[in-house]
C-alpha cells in the first residue's frame, strides 16, 4: 500500500482530498511534519484562495524545501488547484506580485473571461501520451473553481524532468489545466471534487508511486 502525505500548510481542501485519496487504497496522512512529507511515497500539495497567501503558508512550514528535496530525489509530488499555481515562478493578483516556488517557468494571471470565477465542469485537451489522463475519454469533464491560471503555457519548455506534458482547457481563453513533468504533476481542477473522473486521475497518480 503506497503512503501519501497531504501537506498541511493552512490551505486546501485537506479532508476531502484525504477521503478521495483513501479510496484509491493509499495510506494517507495529513501533516506538516518534514520527515513524514519527505519519506512518503507521494506528496500532495493542495491549495485554495490567493496565490500570495498560499505561498506565505507554504514557506512558513518549509514546504518549498520539502518539494525541492523530494524532486531532487525523483520523489513524486502532486499539486492541486492553487497548489499547482504556486509551483510556477510567480503569481499576479490585483496588481500584487508574489514569488512562487519556481519549479516551472510561467506566471499565474487573471483569466480573460466574461464570467469569473470559472466555476463548474469543463473538458480539457489532454496532453498526448498522458499518464495522468490515461483511460479517460476526451470528453471527460472535471470540476474547476478559479479566476487565475497560467495562460502562456508555451513558457513551459524543456526542463530537468524532460519535456513536460501540458494539458489545457478553455474558459474565455486557453489556460494550463494540468502538467506532467518527471516526478512533478499538477492539476488546476480539483480531482477530489470531480467524481468518478477525479477518482480515476488520483488512481493513475497513486499507481506511479
Amino acid at each position: 500500500m503506497p503512503s501519501v502525505v497531504i501537506l498541511d500548510y493552512g490551505s486546501g481542501n485537506l479532508r476531502s482530498a484525504e477521503r478521495a485519496l483513501r479510496r484509491t487504497g493509499a495510506d494517507v496522512e495529513v501533516t506538516s511534519d518534514h520527515r513524514a512529507a519527505l519519506e512518503a511515497d507521494g506528496l500532495v500539495v493542495p491549495g485554495v484562495g490567493a496565490f500570495a497567501a498560499c505561498m506565505e503558508g507554504l514557506l512558513a512550514v518549509g514546504g518549498d524545501r520539502i518539494i525541492g528535496t523530494r524532486l531532487a530525489g525523483g520523489r513524486p509530488v502532486l499539486g492541486i488547484c492553487v497548489g499547482m499555481q504556486i509551483l510556477f515562478e510567480r503569481g499576479v493578483e490585483h496588481d500584487v506580485e508574489a514569488k512562487g516556488v519556481g519549479e516551472w517557468p510561467g506566471t499565474v494571471e487573471r483569466l480573460n473571461a466574461d464570467v469569473l470565477p470559472h466555476m463548474g465542469w469543463n473538458t480539457v485537451r489532454m496532453a498526448p501520451d498522458s499518464e495522468l489522463f490515461a483511460g479517460l475519454d476526451p470528453d471527460t469533464r472535471f470540476y474547476f473553481v478559479h479566476s487565475y491560471a497560467v495562460r502562456r503555457w508555451e513558457l513551459v519548455s524543456e526542463l530537468p524532468g524532460g519535456q513536460p506534458k501540458v494539458t489545457t482547457a478553455h474558459h474565455g481563453e486557453d489556460f494550463v489545466a494540468a502538467v506532467e513533468n518527471g516526478p512533478l504533476w499538477a492539476t488546476q481542477f480539483h480531482p477530489e471534487k470531480s467524481g468518478d473522473a477525479g477518482a480515476h486521475i488520483l488512481r493513475n497518480w497513486v499507481r506511479t508511486l
